[in-house]
């Protein structure tokens, strides 16, 4: 069996293939195409922009990606369709419904969100889902595949959406989240800063994130300092590690205290602000410390990202519901809920 999957939720063109031998996955292609350079220069991502640039890349990243195959061995097509942004989802949906319609394949409907937790293949439940990206700070309890409950998220900023704002007030390029880590580095690990954010509701009973009053705390830092020394590398690398450490602290804090409150059997994470080398280091080894005889599950980093391979992934799971659907009913909803 092979499945096809395509993403289109952001400014990533992704489109990945599948085949699926004697119940092994193995991955027969997956084919990005970045927008980061485009959106750079405006610190951010423009959906029209984005949307753009999915028509004119999409039907060559689905050609590089099925030119080992005849597009008659496709037997499923998977497309997300939320959530993210409305326009660019609206691409891969379209592209997708063309594209079942014409091979007379079944098509599923994946859930952004859920796709970042199963790209992990998680087998030990319950667990507590940690999803953290540009657009995304939740956690989620899971007792099974499709079987989500949203305890936590953010009441504003996103935390790979706070990087992105620390890293445009010092000066940085886009996307903020790997420069932040890699200017924080050059700080040694035995040295303390002289710059203390908060740590936003960290100490609260919820399991609720809040990022918008670090970024607002970087902001007035930045300004209260002389021009000079805030443009010196000395300090843009300390509030570096000082950004990084607070997001970590947060997430590690709500995390552990979730998987304590609900006794899970395992942890697992998903979304590009994952990708971050010092905050996987922290989570392994407050996880062994803290809540030893639990599992953790962290996606390889190039999975980290939006991709359509955790695409396809999902689709494999959810490959029993499939029905001969009306591709005309698949829609959009940019505001979908796991």
């Amino acid at each position: 069996m092979k499945i096809l999957g395509i993403d289109t939720s952001c400014d990533d063109t992704c489109v990945a293939l599948l085949e699926i031998r004697n119940s092994k996955l193995k991955i027969l292609s997956n084919i990005i195409s970045s927008q980061v350079k485009l959106h750079a220069k405006y610190g951010g991502v423009y959906p029209s922009l984005a949307k753009r640039e999915h028509i004119k890349n999409l039907p060559l990243v689905f050609r590089r990606a099925t030119k080992r195959i005849k597009l008659s061995e496709i037997d499923l097509v998977s497309v997300t369709n939320g959530p993210g942004l409305e326009p660019c989802l609206w691409q891969g949906v379209n592209f997708a419904n063309e594209l079942a319609k014409n091979l007379k394949v079944p098509l599923i409907p994946v859930n952004h969100i859920e796709a970042h937790i199963l790209v992990n293949s998680p087998k030990i439940f319950p667990a507590i889902c940690l999803v953290i990206s540009g657009g995304h700070t939740q956690l989620i309890l899971m007792k099974g595949i499709g079987q989500y409950k949203l305890i936590g998220e953010t009441r504003d900023d996103a935390a790979g959406e706070c990087f992105d704002k620390a890293a445009r007030i010092l000066g940085l390029s886009y996307p903020g989240g790997p420069i932040i880590s890699k200017l924080a580095k050059k700080i040694n690990n035995g040295s303390r800063t002289s710059i203390i954010l908060p740590r936003p509701m960290i100490y609260q009973k919820n399991y609720d994130f809040s990022f918008s009053g670090l970024k607002t705390a970087v902001l007035y830092d930045y300004r209260s300092r002389p021009s000079k020394l805030r443009k010196s590398k000395q300090y843009i690398r300390e509030m570096c590690r000082e950004v990084q450490q607070a997001i970590i602290d947060v997430l590690i804090h709500k995390t552990i205290k979730a998987a304590k409150d609900f006794r899970v059997k395992s942890i697992i994470f998903g979304g590009g602000v994952v990708a971050n080398e010092e905050l996987r280091k922290q989570f392994q080894e407050k996880i062994r410390k803290e809540i030893p005889n639990t599992e953790y599950l962290m996606p390889d980093t190039k999975y980290c990202t939006d991709n359509a391979v955790m695409v396809v992934i999902a689709a494999y799971f959810h490959r029993q519901e499939v029905k001969r659907v009306n591709w005309k009913k698949i829609a959009v909803d940019a505001n979908l809920k796991i």
